[in-house]
């Protein structure tokens, strides 16, 4: 039967929903303006969710908003990845697309995997950082698209989203900060029990303050009144509401469906059941349209006309009049793109489904299954394949069923799918046993997996084993954090390789291992490369045999450097490069590199670390890349060649942004910060570590910007915030997988706070921990700044009279310490120096020559607080008992530079002794004329060129006129400026000139007129 045309199914009036409507609205306000707003909408199914999202978004349009619509797609019981997000960036791009190529450009290959139209996805080694680099980039599009215009991304039906669309959400939600962008996402609250995947996400966004949720109740009576009124286009009876309101509960979806039936007769067929409620209509209908709503439903949540075409069968004629019935009683509607048709409520498409018989079901699938794979067209691209593995799964046909689910595990992982990979190939080993032999020994593994070495043998020719899926499987739950589940599937392979005799493919299962060891913080994962090594020793070259010793290399790198580990990234380059392993080659070439600068092949080093980065970047191998800009920097940082590193660390930043490795940026963060604090860039350096702390994706670069943050506020005289700085960092950085690098760190701020609150056995015993342990190889740059820092603590406790105890003995162990730390760059023999001058000092025998050489030494680097410091040292052993006028002159001018950074910097400690000292000598720090020193500028530690820069740049000539006045080129001309200002300890050309002019460098007529230009 058709419906009466006067009959309103839907009602034309929007009912109720004041409240929440000014909430969407605020929200879109709030965007326009400026500020991203994330919303999300929950309900009981059939509450009227989505009419008020339709409401919000028409007035979202009116506004001239552009709205882009998307939503989970089910299909069965399974979720497409990614589908929502797709949707809309598809909408996006129909509606704007000059605009989103513009925001796409460079990165169409990463964003491919999300939206196809974009052009072919990229390929390339799959690491941690992979999803979050997709994620990153989705992020920044979004704000680029609405940079201009007020866009509206509207989610619907969360509660069947896939893992990876929650992950990608919960990502947008936390990290979007900029554009005209409002995200709004719907989910149906009833669903959500008590172990739904959604739940934790929701609890999670729930702590966001950032996120608004709604929550969206019933109707109340009168409310049911209007809607029914709006449905029937005339005023209810008062019995027929109180009837209506009290069976449907204020539920919009069942009052219509109670008012329809109602107004058409029907009322005494409806019984209480939910299920014979929503089947009402379907049963009114004819039987061809009741047949087709049965193949819709088991179709998925949308159905794409030439496949349900393909599905009914030969007469189309039939079909198009089934499916005007079923239009025309609004249990169907067509797709917005008028390409296909769903239920107009899931729920009755659930109902539907629920009463198809088991037998007709799997029939169902099959249909679905066969017509898809005769031709793929009929879906999506980005579709077929998942949806091809749903139907032969949901067919029941083990045989058809294994390969669909393995292809469609391909196609997960190509797009980030992680989550949705692991759990196809958890159902292709479910699949394995019931599946025939021919049809596992047709399946290879060049066509279903990538994690193919384990294997040992020539891909094209072996047939994929049961254990490539586990391997395949570890590796995906790795990448989606399902850490637990992947520790079980590699307990499971190294079980059943017992017997196997196949050592490569346990050593690379034993690898798999160790990297989640440590990432579940259940220890440091060297027992398990250990087995890895053992089991590929003697072997012939292979890629796993390569890949095994770059890992041992890479951790021993960090954790026990030494003649063991650039012996393993020796051999890991050469069998790498003959197996042909590329990017295991470049991996740990640079490893070799930073092992040969810690080993005192500096240049060499320097060399083969440049090398690696220009090619791994030219060939977009980021994981390399990424490595490479954290690495190289920090090495010329161990040297002390902080000004060469910063320029590298900031093309590390805009390369590691411009390709969303956010781990890759926080570590180049951290490592800019602590070159920044070295070069005496003190608020450029929080500024960076700050950004280390906001950009991680995992802990441990986020510690390192803890860690920076924590010294700077010590340096800075804020104890407290040094302090809550220090336990953020050691809580980042775990107990679990001791680092050296990070130890060491970590317990120079914790005896540097011990002194500086005057717990001086507390320095003492932390100080003794470390020593009893010793310093590996590589750690000296860490090393002597803790032997410094302990040193200073006992050479300003010396008059304190319960610190004499025990001092002898700790000052011998700091100084038997020293002497084996490598000094092999001149900062740290500029350190060693200066940590005999303070043992000296401590023991009451240092003296103006202990310090006159140190302050020249550190004239010559580019480290204005420690200049500061120890030209502070030289002013109080000048200003001894006798010290005379040229003594006293001089240790004025020295604390006077001493002053002037201290200020500079912030750095209150250093400021309140230079300033302690001067009044206890009664000098003053106020520029006075007097007798000038043999040499000012020598005192500044300028060269002979410098002095002549600084001259000019007095005089207020630009970096192109210095050139051409002392005939050096500009950039010369820019490095000398840059070397000068360090020296004086200032942020500017101005404050240099200034400078000059306090300390009378140059004479008035010494100083060229100002020029023009």
């Amino acid at each position: 039967m058709l419906w009466p045309v006067e009959t309103r199914s839907v009602c034309p009036v929007f009912v109720g929903r004041a409240d929440e409507l000014g909430v969407l609205h605020d929200a879109l306000a709030r965007a326009a303006a400026g500020e991203p707003q994330a919303l999300l909408l929950g309900g009981e199914a059939g509450v009227g969710k989505t009419r008020l999202v339709e409401e919000f978004a028409g007035a979202a349009r009116d506004l001239g908003a552009v709205v882009a619509l998307g939503g989970c797609v089910e299909i069965g019981a399974d979720g497409l990845p990614f589908a929502p997000f797709s949707t809309a960036l598809r909408a996006l791009r129909r509606a704007l697309p000059d605009e989103l190529a513009t925001a796409a450009a460079g990165q169409e290959q990463e964003l491919a995997r999300l939206l196809p139209e974009l052009g072919e996805t990229g390929t390339g080694r799959h690491d941690e950082e992979g999803m979050a680099r997709l994620f990153e980039l989705t992020a920044r599009l979004l704000e680029r698209v609405a940079a201009d215009r007020t866009v509206v991304i509207a989610l619907e039906d969360l509660h069947w989203a896939d893992a990876s669309t929650r992950h990608l959400l919960a990502y947008l939600l936390r990290t979007l900060r900029t554009g005209r962008l409002v995200v709004l996402a719907t989910y149906r609250a009833d669903d959500i029990h008590r172990r739904h995947p959604l739940r934790p996400l929701l609890a999670e966004l729930d702590r966001l303050r950032t996120v608004r949720r709604i929550e969206l109740g019933r109707f109340n009576r009168a409310e049911v009144g209007r809607q029914i009124a709006g449905i029937l286009a005339a005023e209810p009876e008062p019995a027929q509401v109180d009837e209506i309101f009290g069976r449907s509960d204020g539920n919009a979806f069942f009052v219509e469906e109670l008012a329809v039936a109602a107004h058409e007769g029907c009322q005494t067929r409806l019984t209480d059941t939910l299920r014979d409620l929503l089947l009402v209509r379907v049963e009114s209908l004819p039987e061809s349209a009741q047949r087709v709503a049965r193949i819709v439903a088991e179709g998925g949540s949308t159905v794409e006309y030439r496949l349900l075409a393909a599905v009914a069968g030969p007469a189309e004629d039939e079909l198009i009049e089934a499916l005007r019935a079923a239009v025309g009683a609004n249990l169907l509607l067509a797709t917005p793109a008028g390409d296909g048709y769903r239920f107009r409520h899931s729920l009755v498409r659930e109902a539907v489904a629920d009463d198809l018989l088991p037998g007709e079901r799997s029939r169902l699938n099959r249909r679905y299954a066969e017509a898809l794979e005769a031709d793929p067209t009929l879906v999506p691209a980005d579709e077929s394949a998942m949806r091809l593995a749903s139907y032969w799964y949901h067919a029941h046909d083990p045989a058809k069923a294994l390969p669909a689910v393995l292809d469609a595990s391909v196609t997960a992982r190509r797009r980030y799918a992680y989550s949705e990979q692991l759990w196809l190939l958890e159902r292709a080993m479910e699949l394995w046993d019931a599946a025939p032999d021919e049809v596992r020994a047709a399946l290879r593994p060049v066509d279903h997996t990538e994690v193919y070495p384990p294997c040992g043998c020539d891909p094209a020719v072996g047939a994929l084993r049961y254990l490539d899926l586990l391997a395949e499987a570890a590796v995906a739950g790795r990448l989606c954090g399902e850490r637990e589940r992947a520790l079980k599937i590699i307990k499971r392979a190294l079980r059943l390789l017992e017997d196997d005799g196949d050592p490569l493919r346990a050593a690379w299962f034993w690898c798999q291992r160790s990297r989640l060891v440590q990432a579940q913080s259940r220890g440091d994962g060297w027992q398990e490369l250990g087995t890895a090594q053992e089991l590929v020793r003697g072997l012939p070259p292979s890629e796993v045999h390569a890949e095994v010793l770059a890992n041992v290399a890479a951790w021993s790198m960090l954790r026990s450097p030494g003649p063991d580990a650039l012996a393993a990234a020796e051999q890991a380059v050469e069998y790498a490069r003959m197996v042909g392993a590329h990017e295991t080659e470049l991996h740990a070439r640079l490893t070799h590199g930073i092992l040969l600068v810690d080993a005192g092949a500096t240049e060499t080093g320097f060399a083969e670390m440049r090398a690696v980065k220009e090619q791994s970047v030219a060939e977009d191998v980021f994981f390399v890349a990424g490595r490479a800009y954290i690495n190289l920097p920090n090495g010329l940082e161990s040297v002390g060649r902080s000004r060469e590193a910063v320029p590298v660390l900031e093309e590390g930043i805009a390369y590691t942004r411009k390709f969303g490795l956010l781990d890759s940026e926080a570590w180049v963060w951290g490592n800019l910060s602590e070159s920044l604090y070295s070069l005496g860039r003190w608020d450029a350096a929080a500024d960076a570590a700050t950004n280390a702390l906001r950009r991680g994706h995992s802990t441990k670069p986020q510690g390192a910007g803890a860690v920076s943050l924590a010294r700077l506020a010590l340096d800075r005289g804020d104890l407290p915030e040094a302090a809550r700085q220090l336990a953020t960092a050691q809580e980042y950085f775990g107990s679990h997988d001791p680092v050296p690098q990070h130890d060491l760190l970590l317990v120079l701020i914790t005896l540097g706070l011990a002194a500086a609150e005057g717990r001086l056995h507390d320095a003492r015993t932390e100080l003794d921990h470390v020593l009893d342990t010793g310093f590996p190889p590589g750690t000296h740059r860490y090393g002597w700044p803790l032997l410094l820092a302990a040193a200073i603590a006992e050479a300003d406790a010396r008059a304190l009279p319960t610190a004499g105890a025990g001092r002898p003995a700790v000052l011998e162990r700091i100084r038997d310490t020293a002497q084996k730390l490598t000094t092999g760059a001149p900062v740290w023999l500029a350190h060693e120096q200066w940590v005999r001058a303070e043992l000296d000092r401590a023991a009451g025998t240092a003296d103006p020559d202990t310090w006159s050489p140190l302050v020249t030494s550190f004239e010559a680097l580019d480290r204005p607080y420690d200049l500061a410091r120890v030209r502070h040292r030289l002013a109080e052993a000048l200003l001894t008992d006798g010290a005379g006028p040229d003594d006293r002159d001089r240790a004025t001018e020295l604390l006077r530079l001493s002053a002037t950074v201290a200020d500079h910097l912030g750095a209150r400690p250093l400021a309140d002794a230079v300033t302690l000292l001067a009044q206890r000598a009664r000098l003053s720090l106020a520029h006075t004329p007097s007798r000038p020193t043999a040499d000012p500028a020598q005192s500044l530690g300028l060269t002979s060129r410098e002095r002549d820069v600084l001259r000019l740049v007095s005089a207020g000539r630009t970096n192109r006129q210095i050139a051409g006045e002392l005939f050096i080129s500009p950039k010369t001309a820019s490095v000398h400026v840059s070397n000068i200002l360090a020296k004086l300890g200032v942020s500017g050309r101005g404050e240099a000139a200034a400078t000059a002019h306090r300390l009378g460098l140059f004479p008035p007529e010494t100083v060229p007129a100002p020029t023009a230009g």
